[in-house]
């Protein structure tokens, strides 16, 4: 504990660091996530090819994508801008069979009325389909940002600062507030993204908090 204290300033500049790190791929992921979603659901015969190809991509080695990232985009190999287009890649990885499956859950007799009531494809899925699809999207959501502020850690092997550098550094000095630092820093983040999901669904079904409360 002594140690976090006396680097207090180092600790919370790294957790900015890592929160814009794993934050923002989870706002860019869940955009791309969202059409592509919304195209597998419409069309079944594209739907196994993408929830497939999502799941490829999930499996590629973070630190591989790590140090592929600069020559596919032509940055330095120290830029963040690296990590956060491979942790995108990661989170549309994940968010996509969320997509599909709470579209998917969407009752078709809600989806005919909607159409009946003249809604137009476009204006169905933002009115109706999406946000009744909010519960199932969010729990993938939550999943997709404990596994980003993780595989962000990583990035410090390849130079990019974040909480990941009190694990390395900790470890290769056998720094115990240190390694203690990083790894209260990420669960705590974690925790800390998770909340935010929750209170974002919450937010955005107002009527699950209509019948929590009559149920009551």
């Amino acid at each position: 504990m002594s140690w976090i204290l006396d680097h207090l300033d180092d600790v919370l500049s790294l957790t900015l660091r890592h929160t814009w790190l794993s934050g923002l791929p989870l706002v860019l992921g869940l955009l791309v996530a969202l059409p592509l979603g919304w195209l597998a659901h419409r069309s079944p015969r594209l739907r196994g090819g993408v929830i497939v190809a999502a799941g490829l991509l999930y499996t590629v080695p973070s630190l591989a994508l790590f140090v592929l990232m600069p020559l596919v985009l032509g940055t330095g190999i120290l830029d963040p801008v690296n990590v956060v287009v491979a942790m995108t890649i990661y989170t549309v990885a994940l968010l996509v069979r969320s997509v599909v499956d709470g579209l998917g859950s969407v009752p078709e007799e809600v989806e005919r009325s909607a159409t009946a009531m003249g809604y137009t494809p476009l204006r169905r899925f933002f009115g109706v389909e999406l946000p009744l699809a909010v519960p199932v999207i969010a729990a993938g959501l939550r999943v997709a940002a404990v596994s980003n502020v993780s595989i962000v850690s990583i990035a410090s092997l390849i130079g990019v600062s974040q909480l990941g550098d009190l694990l390395v550094d900790g470890y290769n000095r056998a720094i115990g507030g240190e390694l203690l630092a990083g790894i209260a820093g990420c669960i705590l983040l974690a925790l800390v993204l998770d909340i935010a999901i929750r209170l974002l669904e919450r937010a955005l079904t107002p009527w699950r908090r209509a019948r929590e409360g009559s149920a009551a």
